[in-house]
């Protein structure tokens, strides 16, 4: 099996190793983690560094791939294009656990996890950088664009189209064929109706905007808040997009 790691050592990136490790197809060597004292273990593996390790680590341990276990998708994109910027030509690879469920005719990316229980049916294209979360389900001709995500127990209809870097939360639920903007965010638990554009917050049943949302803006609670910013000073560099 070819060697991989795991960009991340939180709480996402156990769930991303137990896809890796139950799918079988790649062979597991660590973590790397700008956040994580090196040496440490977690899960049993261990954390090898950080980002600008990684010509280092890919010459000692035969890296051929690795993804990114972040589940802000914004901060997923600024570490993407860090390790880019290191390693231009670093392969991101798929994870699909194989309790999991991909359609007929499903068009993926690069570096996409499908969680335990997700579901994509017939027709869907997912881009790059997108998670499909715990027991979520993503309807017939879906679209979910780069860095969009749905997290646990979300059920959506056919025909959605969510936009880049845009979230929907836990327990939504979207009829069919709504539309989501850019950087967008659902709220958990609303019911969507109606389609939404760039840069709101909405939530409710139904769901209403009830804010602008600034690009970057965090969503998920983390400890790592605070530190993250520092991140966005990076020069943007563009990631693959390959269907």
């Amino acid at each position: 099996m070819q060697n991989v790691i795991i960009f991340g050592a939180s709480g996402h990136g156990s769930v991303v190793l137990d896809c890796l490790e139950k799918e079988g197809k790649y062979n597991l060597i660590g973590f790397v983690d700008s956040y994580k004292k090196k040496g440490s273990r977690i899960n049993g593996y261990e954390v090898l560094g950080s980002e600008f390790d990684l010509p280092y680590l890919i010459n000692r341990f035969n890296i051929v791939g690795g993804i990114v276990a972040i589940g802000d998708n914004w901060i997923r994109k600024l570490i993407v294009d860090r390790i880019l910027k290191i390693v231009p030509n670093f392969n991101f690879v798929n994870t699909v656990h194989p309790k999991s469920i991909l359609g007929k005719d499903v068009l993926l990316g690069c570096g996409n996890v499908f969680m335990p229980g997700a579901i994509v049916n017939a027709n869907c294209t997912i881009h790059d950088f997108c998670i499909v979360n715990t027991n979520s389900s993503l309807g017939h001709d879906g679209v979910m664009e780069s860095y969009s995500s749905l997290a646990p127990s979300v059920c959506c209809g056919g025909n959605l189209y969510l936009g880049q870097f845009s979230a929907v939360s836990l327990g939504v639920n979207i009829i069919n064929g709504i539309e989501i903007g850019r950087h967008s965010v659902i709220g958990a638990g609303s019911l969507v109706v109606e389609s939404f554009g760039d840069n709101i917050v909405a939530y409710g049943s139904p769901a209403k905007i009830i804010r602008k949302r600034i690009i970057g803006e965090p969503y998920l609670s983390t400890s790592k808040k605070q530190s993250l910013p520092s991140l966005r000073n990076l020069q943007e560099v563009r990631s693959n997009l390959s269907i």
